[in-house]
């Protein structure tokens, strides 16, 4: 049986175990929010209709005044969506629980924990700044011992918030129970990145300085805000993609071999490539690019200005498309500019990892027609694998033409919310991003965000549907590096 630290009240004797496991219990606190019903929810709904997690108990937790039955409705509707409607699923939605509550009180804390039974997972789905206040009244109540956290990016709001985060969670519990979730990690075709690069013997002896030109790590969608300023407005593209999703990217296409898929192996060779991260030539001026969208059409939608989105703040300048340029420098990656953008409201939806090799030392007199360079990519969504190759074309075999050879990543047996829940309950952190990892991330982009605050970076302009800024730092695909 687990029971809470001594200054709360018992906990609700465990119920006896099932055939497959012991019951265990999630906690979501801020369960009325856009994340749980968009993102966790569905995620959740698909593990359990894998067999996963038997006999779970749901709890979800938030200001808003829900009874039992709306929170039902939620879960139901989420589980619905992506087809959980088995036995498991049903189950749960029949016991699942809601209760109001201030999860920055000590008080109310004390009441949720008393709720829970078994092994204990809480789900943060809030803001930075109220995660830290509710893990700060956490740490003065203790939790039940083995119980495991999950904090939904961003981690704190720069790198002093971020320290003090960690610094709190351990109070709470050992590192390898705090689960940061970057749903990136939970992408299949993001940890297809591990088998194609080092279960073969093609592309990681060219994988460095001395073959590749340049790295591009694109993230591009047609959406506009879709009515997330609370969040968005707040954070802007640098912080909500770049700092967290694409830097995590970068590790893994850039890190050295784990000798294992342990979790402190992986998680260790990610965060060597982190600290030897730095901006292009140490100039946020010329390292970064900032801008966002005006009034435009996309797909016959139109949208209005960014600053006339509901919600929107037009003095804070958020940024709806960010693009940095840093280095990895170390001994394989010195030189090679890592360029990173992700922008909202653009004409394409453009999700992949593009490895761009240097052009061979000379193509013999008598061939024609090199025009562009070989190119690895990496599609995220969707979830390919592309090898565009200079060859001998039909008609005139003196002439090259570039092919693209391209091969379909099969879907993952759950999305990326399902895989990280998963590691969560089965105690392991390898999709997680480990304490030193977070900060390092806020590290990477603390200059680029104080030149921004200061104006020494001009906040650009582009047509919602068009490419985004002229002189983007990226290109189209199409276009010569």
């Amino acid at each position: 049986m687990t029971t809470p630290a001594s200054s709360a009240p018992a906990a609700v004797p465990a119920e006896p175990a099932t055939a497959t496991g012991v019951r265990q219990t999630l906690l979501v606190l801020g369960a009325s929010g856009d994340l749980t019903g968009r993102l966790l929810l569905p995620g959740l709904g698909r593990l359990l209709a894998t067999g996963a997690v038997p006999g779970l108990r749901l709890i979800g937790s938030g200001m808003d005044g829900w009874d039992d039955e709306r929170w039902r409705r939620r879960v139901a509707d989420s589980f619905g969506a992506v087809g959980a409607v088995g036995p498991a699923e049903s189950e749960v939605i029949r016991e699942t629980r809601y209760v109001p509550a201030d999860v920055t009180r000590e008080e109310d804390l004390r009441s949720l924990l008393g709720c829970c039974t078994g092994p204990l997972v809480i789900f943060f789905a809030l803001p930075p700044l109220v995660t830290a206040r509710s893990a700060a009244a956490l740490a003065r109540i203790g939790v039940p011992p083995g119980t495991r956290l999950m904090l939904e990016k961003p981690f704190g709001v720069d790198r002093i918030s971020a320290r003090s985060l960690n610094e709190l969670l351990a109070i709470l519990v050992p590192e390898d129970q705090v689960h940061r979730i970057d749903h990136f990690l939970g992408k299949s075709t993001v940890l297809n990145l591990l088998g194609l690069r080092f279960a073969n013997r093609i592309f990681e002896p060219v994988l460095n300085s001395a073959h590749v030109a340049c790295v591009d790590i694109v993230f591009d969608e047609t959406l506009g805000l879709e009515g997330r300023a609370g969040y968005y407005d707040g954070a802007g593209a640098l912080v909500d993609m770049v700092q967290s999703h694409l830097l995590q990217v970068l590790a893994l296409l850039a890190m050295d071999p784990p000798p294992s898929l342990r979790a402190e192996e992986l998680r260790g060779r990610k965060a060597q490539v982190l600290r030897a991260t730095r901006l292009w030539r140490d100039d946020p001026t010329v390292a970064s690019r900032r801008a966002r969208y005006t009034a435009g059409e996309i797909n016959g939608r139109r949208l209005p200005n960014y600053t006339d989105e509901p919600g929107v703040n037009p003095g804070r300048n958020t940024e709806t498309l960010a693009e940095l340029s840093v280095t990895v420098d170390n001994w394989r990656w010195a030189g090679v500019p890592f360029r990173l953008r992700s922008g909202k409201a653009v004409d394409a939806v453009r999700k992949e990892a593009i490895i761009t090799f240097k052009q061979p030392t000379r193509v013999p007199d008598g061939l024609t027609g090199y025009e562009r360079p070989d190119r690895l990519r990496i599609g995220f969504g969707p979830d390919r694998l592309g090898l565009d190759l200079n060859i001998n074309g039909p008609g005139n075999p003196f002439e090259l033409e570039q092919v693209n050879l391209t091969a379909d990543f099969g879907p993952g047996d759950l999305p990326a919310y399902g895989e990280v829940l998963r590691g969560a309950f089965e105690g392991d952190p390898t999709l997680s991003v480990r304490a030193d990892v977070a900060e390092e991330c806020w590290r990477v982009v603390e200059p680029v965000l104080a030149a921004w605050k200061a104006g020494a970076v001009p906040l650009q302009e582009y047509r919602a549907g068009s490419a985004g800024p002229a002189d983007s730092l990226i290109g189209p695909v199409s276009d010569e590096t």
